[in-house]
């Protein structure tokens, strides 16, 4: 990996870690090392990234801000590209906003609302970044990004960069064209709406009151780990299941959500990934329904 990591430092991209635990780049505090962890801080650093890393093919991955997400305990072989602060400029234009894909989703609900410009409200929860948003077409209260996006310019793997439109990014519940074709969101255009500012902020503070009573945000955790199945909620199953509280190693089903696994010290991948398996398992004995992760799981185990 030196030879790598000189040329990416030759290159202009200089936030080069090796053999980098990835649990301190998680929401979850959980994860084995990267053999190569990369943060780009441009565009262009993160294009001379991509060619370096494709020239001596080495396999890659990429990370916002690491929630959603279960890396492995033995952690990713390759790289890993770490999309976040250098990738998070933001612009509003009447009522367009251009924003970096590794811009907070929070931190731009926020600021929208108090330009007085409604569609982000569903997005004041959201942990991630505005790149994984897109990804996983997150979404929390009834809307999604889907709804908003005018359009995603993304760098793929042969180092082609494309703007897509909404209709050309595939979306669907918690998917995106991104998960079968790889590739890198960069930047996005997102249609907002003038709104009441007041109406607006009281929105988000309800929003964020109900996470305060409802999510167990004082433990590490991932978000929601299960998608809902059609007609029903994943939390609600599980808890009709008897399962709030249940624990596996360090990992527990959160005492408060129950669609939550939390971090309760010391979780492995592992601890999670069983704690998954018996979830499913037995919301398919007791309910006939088949629970799928909304989580990505990565990396080696």
């Amino acid at each position: 990996m030196k030879q790598i990591v000189d040329e990416l430092m030759l290159a202009g991209v200089r936030k080069v870690w090796t053999n980098e635990p990835l649990a301190n780049h998680t929401t979850w505090r959980i994860g084995g090392p990267a053999d190569l962890l990369i943060q780009p801080e441009d565009k262009r650093s993160l294009q001379k990234a991509l060619q370096i890393l494709h020239r001596h093919a080495i396999p890659w991955s990429v990370i916002g801000r690491g929630s959603n997400l279960l890396v492995r305990d033995r952690g990713i072989r390759g790289a890993v590209l770490k999309v976040a602060e250098g990738l998070s400029h933001c612009e509003f234009r009447g009522e367009e906003v251009c924003v970096g894909a590794g811009y907070s989703m929070i931190r731009l609900a926020v600021e929208a609302g108090k330009l007085g410009l409604t569609g982000l409200e569903f997005a004041g929860g959201i942990p991630g970044t505005v790149g994984g948003a897109v990804y996983m077409n997150a979404g929390a209260h009834g809307s999604d990004l889907s709804r908003i996006l005018i359009d995603a310019e993304v760098l793929f793997e042969d180092g082609e960069t494309k703007v897509l439109t909404n209709e050309e990014m595939g979306f669907s519940y918690r998917t995106s064209l991104l998960q079968k074709r790889k590739g890198i969101v960069v930047e996005v255009r997102l249609q907002l709406r003038k709104g009441d500012r007041k109406e607006i902020a009281a929105t988000l503070a309800a929003y964020k009151e109900r996470r305060r009573r409802t999510q167990p945000l004082q433990l590490p955790c991932a978000g929601s780990v299960f998608r809902n199945p059609p007609g029903d909620h994943a939390g609600r199953l599980i808890e009709a299941a008897g399962l709030k509280g249940y624990q596996i190693g360090g990992a527990q089903v959160s005492e408060i959500h129950a669609n939550f696994i939390v971090n309760r010290g010391g979780a492995t991948a592992n601890d999670v990934l069983t704690l998954m398996n018996h979830i499913q398992r037995t919301i398919l004995e007791k309910f006939g329904v088949e629970l799928h992760p909304e989580v990505l799981v990565v990396g080696e185990g």
